[in-house]
């Protein structure tokens, strides 16, 4: 079971990162919906959860002293994306602290997803920060080693809901769920953060997964101006794409 589940991260994360699937569909949500069964959401956790079960193998467990940890000289791995969800927001250290401590609770045997996610509920409160962040506020993704957060680094994200100790953000492509330790403030004034709220609703209605590389490159781009405002030539591209391909309200 784990060597499936490891053949199975790997295939999807190769199939999305070398745009494999462009072969026979257009994105890559069309493709997991076709040959999977599930939408493209449900790969990415299958995808994030790679760099976490890597994590886990590295020798910082490796070379566990608990017996209980291990089955037959083999150290306790996942066995399903569920089982290792809730540890995506955490940092590497964290993570091994929390499956070990999870392996612990289940017996010495694969803990379930609920397990998991409650000892991640305690290391959160232990280490708790009070969540400051205001509603439209503008932030910088630090995307540091979080798969979910993959070509994601430097954009900035529109608050739309807080959390204990995440933000939801609104980007051009959709909304996410960020942890604390991945955002940082630009400190714009509320009119500042109306004007990157404006540039993001423009970009978001021109914006989507079928359009060519090179437009989607570009609005990326624009995604990560460390601005509130377009220069003129900005403005200029914007307003075409959003002629070309018939988005304007």
């Amino acid at each position: 079971m784990e060597r499936a589940f490891f053949e199975a991260r790997k295939a999807l994360t190769e199939l999305r990162d070398r745009r494999l699937y462009r072969s026979t569909h257009k994105t890559f949500e069309d493709y997991c919906r076709d040959h999977f069964g599930h939408s493209r959401q449900q790969s990415n956790y299958l995808i994030a959860a790679d760099g976490i079960y890597e994590n886990l193998t590295t020798i910082g467990c490796q070379k566990v002293a608990n017996e209980n940890l291990t089955t037959n000289g083999s150290q306790i791995l996942p066995t399903s994306e569920r089982q290792v969800r809730p540890m995506t927001k955490l940092e590497p250290q964290e993570q091994q602290e929390v499956w070990l401590t999870a392996v612990e609770l289940a017996g010495g045997k694969v803990p379930t997803g609920r397990i998991v996610k409650d000892v991640v509920q305690k290391i959160m409160e232990r280490t708790k920060v009070p969540n400051t962040y205001q509603l439209g506020e503008v932030c910088q993704i630090l995307a540091k080693d979080n798969p979910e957060l993959r070509g994601k680094g430097g954009c900035w994200g529109i608050v739309n809901a807080v959390n204990d100790f995440t933000c939801t953000v609104k980007m051009w492509d959709g909304e996410y769920g960020v942890g604390l330790q991945h955002l940082k403030s630009y400190d714009y004034l509320p009119a500042e953060c109306e004007q990157i709220k404006q540039i993001s609703d423009r970009i978001s209605r021109v914006y989507s997964d079928s359009l060519e590389e090179t437009v989607k490159n570009l609005l990326q781009s624009l995604g990560k101006v460390n601005r509130p405002y377009l220069t003129a030539m900005e403005e200029k591209l914007l307003t075409l794409l959003e002629s070309e391909y018939g988005k304007i309200p």
